[in-house]
């Protein structure tokens, strides 16, 4: 942003009360010329000392963990329902297989979910915020990687914006930095890569509730076969997921704690059933706790064995959402609810499934329901059945966390975001998106009947997002973190080579299904790299095309506009300078309000901007004009002017920065005198005895009487000055206010290829008719905004 034409004394607090003006201080404090910088106007807001953020106290971090038990956890608790029958799709052939298989369980659960969400990936959280785009984020802030030029120096005068670093900047780190600064084919292969990654979750999420329920409904075949008929348990399925859709308004908050009592239950009755059986049937089975079994089955099976891992790696569904959730919850939460409580539950339902099997080896398409004692069948059936709907919370969370992210990044079209509670700002609520998961997730149901289709198609999804993770949490632990590079070979070669293995195996069953995660994945794709494009396309062209400070007057007396009583507030995503709307306005309009304010909303790579850190302020100079930029600076999962007055906001930080500038320009013109007698009186202490001394000490004096006058008169003249420029900012209020709103419309311009055409008169054009407007995501009142149209030629 360019820079004022005032200087501001560095070591200047502006967090001074309005009734204590410490002008005196300011006036007799010492400044050498080093000491004063230049610095844009902005600043007076941007260099405040920010609060820091109050750990949360551990009342608060064990009911979260208990929420988090019916959010979280829920999709990869109720994997036992279909693990073993997808392992086993051609039966056991071998009954040691079944300690390969257990084996492969227990380490993948270990390593993935454990180790390394648990406690390295979680520790990759923005602020609070987890999923993909949070780790893009933070590699956005740290090194400029991102596509929009929209970066100040003041953004990293946030508190949250901060990088706290274990250590100073080494060679490999600063390497790593400048290749991805350098490159524009890193920077937009990181971008799609995270996109990609996010429309997996997405798909994630609407294969997710369809396996789960199925899986669960389903089990009243065991009990019932000839009554219930796939078909019914088709309908059955719809009818709870359309349900489990319609409960999503109520947030995540009241949703956790209906559900987390019932998860709480069903792993405590995995968690007996498991030790139950472990002890009936088979103890021996511990002992697959040895690799060995695993080398020995696939020696055995071969290729059946690695086929089979599609199967094994249903066990970890649902971990992403680990990631995904933290933002509704805490970390420190999660890691307590998984270390004692899922983890521990899974290890033993698995474990006691396995001691079933080794005694019914044929039971295996039914392992679940079979190896339930009789006299609790019913009442784990009826758990199951409310365990299956929970599952698909996870996800169902996890997606709203992400596309929150992605909308506030320029990467998914404009939808309404629900703020559920008033407590945890992570936890929203996406009506439209709802709306979309819930037809889709019905279409998959009735096209796929089974859950063995389906789990072909849900282990791509699952896999591909970890994978993903792990490349982004690489450069994290390079660049930011400054991870010692043994461990970082280690974790890739441990973690990623797992990874590997398990996608090569999904990706096997993708003509039997595993297609439809990868189509979910393009189609979102598509829409993002869309509004995307074509989001960086308008921002270059108000850039090239923007007003600067210096010409706003030159614009307003070309045109003879006439000013009127009244505030206007121009709204704009251009940070730098004014966005060109104002001239298109001004030409067709010669009348302007007495006050302008050209509001700029930015969205930060940080989850949550401090509010008194949020508005950033300049004085456009010549200051009769009376005209101020503004820009309101929001993370990705701040709360947008719900249940707050912007306008009355945003012309209380008006005045505070009209006082705040007043008492600086007073301070200067003291400090400028003070140093000017300085100067004089060293010439003198110097022993230059002449007329020109003498002439300069006369002068001297005068100046000295100045600055006496000014600290006799400071607080007639402070008090004036900004009651004067206050008055008016009031006058102008009371007289009325607009909000000016763009109503931009986007055509490719003259000699563009089909392409570019199709893309921006079409795509983006039909998605920006069926969405919400911009007026309506800031909520501005209909009454008292004026749109304003422009045609923008990309």
């Amino acid at each position: 942003m360019t820079s004022s034409d005032h200087i501001l004394p560095e070591s200047i607090n502006i967090e001074t009360s309005q009734d204590e003006v410490p002008l005196q201080q300011l006036t007799e404090k010492k400044l050498s010329c080093q000491n004063i910088k230049r610095f844009d106007s902005l600043d007076l807001e941007s260099s405040r000392v920010p609060h820091a953020k109050k750990a949360a106290e551990w009342s608060m971090i064990l009911q979260l963990a208990f929420q988090s038990i019916g959010v979280v956890y829920g999709d990869i608790g109720t994997s036992p329902l279909y693990v073993y029958s997808s392992t086993f799709l051609n039966g056991i052939k071998h009954e040691d297989d079944i300690l390969g298989v257990l084996s492969l369980i227990f380490y993948t659960i270990t390593f993935i979910p454990l180790i390394k969400y648990i406690f390295i990936v979680l520790r990759a959280n923005d602020n609070g915020d987890g999923g993909t785009f949070a780790i893009y984020s933070l590699i956005c802030r740290y090194a400029k990687v991102g596509l929009i030029p929209s970066q100040e120096a003041e953004d990293r005068d946030v508190s949250t914006f901060k990088l706290e670093l274990p250590d100073n900047a080494t060679l490999r780190a600063s390497k790593l930095k400048s290749k991805l600064e350098n490159s524009k084919f890193a920077k937009f292969l990181m971008l799609i890569a995270t996109m990609l990654g996010t429309s997996m979750v997405i798909g994630d999420g609407v294969l997710t509730p369809c396996i789960s329920v199925l899986s669960a409904v389903g089990g009243i075949k065991e009990a019932a076969p000839k009554a219930m008929t796939e078909e019914r348990i088709v309908w059955i399925s719809v009818a709870i997921l359309i349900l489990l859709f319609t409960f999503q308004r109520f947030g995540t908050d009241k949703v956790g704690y209906t559900f987390a009592p019932i998860i709480c239950v069903w792993f405590s009755l995995n968690a007996a059933i498991g030790l139950y059986n472990f002890v009936k049937y088979d103890p021996s089975v511990v002992k697959a706790i040895n690799p060995k079994y695993i080398i020995d089955y696939f020696k055995r099976n071969k290729k059946d064995a690695w086929i089979s891992l599609g199967g094994v790696v249903l066990s970890i569904t649902g971990t992403e959402a680990l990631f995904a959730d933290v933002g509704h919850f805490t970390v420190r939460s999660i890691q307590i609810s998984m270390c004692f409580v899922t983890y521990p539950a899974l290890i033993l339902t698995y474990t006691g499934q396995s001691s079933f099997l080794r005694k019914n080896p044929n039971d295996v398409s039914e392992t679940f329901f079979k190896s339930i004692p009789h006299g609790v069948y019913w009442p784990m059936y009826v758990v199951a059945v409310f365990a299956a709907i929970i599952a698909s919370q996870a996800m169902i969370s996890g997606t709203f966390a992400i596309i929150q992210q992605s909308l506030a990044l320029g990467c998914f079209p404009r939808v309404k975001i629900v703020h559920t509670s008033t407590k945890h700002h992570g936890q929203v609520y996406i009506p439209e998106i709802n709306f979309l998961l819930m037809l889709a997730c019905v279409a998959v149901t009735f096209g796929f009947r089974t859950t063995a289709k389906i789990g072909n198609a849900y282990g791509i999804a699952v896999v591909f997002v970890m994978t993903l993770t792990s490349s982004l949490l690489i450069l994290v632990m390079i660049m930011i973190w400054k991870t010692h590079i043994l461990l970082i070979i280690a974790y890739a070669l441990v973690i990623g080579t797992v990874e590997l293995v398990y996608l090569s195996s999904v990706l096997y069953k993708f003509n039997q299904g595993g297609y439809l995660p990868l189509a979910f994945a393009m189609f979102l794709m598509l829409i993002m790299c869309v509004w995307n494009y074509v989001y960086r396309k308008k921002y270059y062209f108000e850039l090239d095309h923007k007003i600067s400070p210096e010409k706003v007057k030159e614009t307003i007396d070309e045109t003879n506009s006439q000013r009127l009583p009244g505030l206007a507030i121009f709204y704009s995503e251009l940070v730098h300078g004014i966005p060109p709307i104002f001239k298109h306005y001004v030409e067709n309009v010669p009348c302007l309000h007495s006050v302008l304010a050209f509001v700029s909303f930015k969205s930060l790579p940080i989850s949550k901007v401090p509010v008194e850190e949020r508005f950033l302020f300049r004085w456009v100079q010549p200051s009769d004009l009376y005209v101020f930029r503004c820009v309101v600076r929001y993370g990705y999962n701040d709360v947008r002017h719900e249940q707050e007055d912007f306008e009355k906001i945003l012309v209380e930080k008006i005045k505070e920065f009209i006082r705040e500038y007043c008492l600086f320009s007073v301070a200067i013109k003291s400090h400028r005198l003070s140093m000017e007698r300085i100067k004089q009186l060293e010439k003198i202490d110097s022993g230059i005895n002449n007329i020109g001394a003498r002439k300069a000490a006369e002068e001297e004096d005068s100046d000295t009487k100045q600055v006496e006058i000014i600290k006799g008169e400071k607080e007639e003249n402070f008090a004036s000055l900004v009651e004067k420029e206050i008055g008016v900012v009031e006058r102008a209020c009371c007289a009325g206010l607009v909000h000016l709103v763009g109503e931009h419309e986007v055509i490719a311009s003259k000699g563009s290829g089909f392409t570019k055409k199709v893309i921006i008169n079409y795509a983006y054009n039909f998605l920006k008719r069926n969405l919400r407007q911009s007026n309506k995501v800031f909520d501005i009142p209909h009454k008292h905004m004026l749109k304003v149209g422009m045609t923008y030629e990309l």
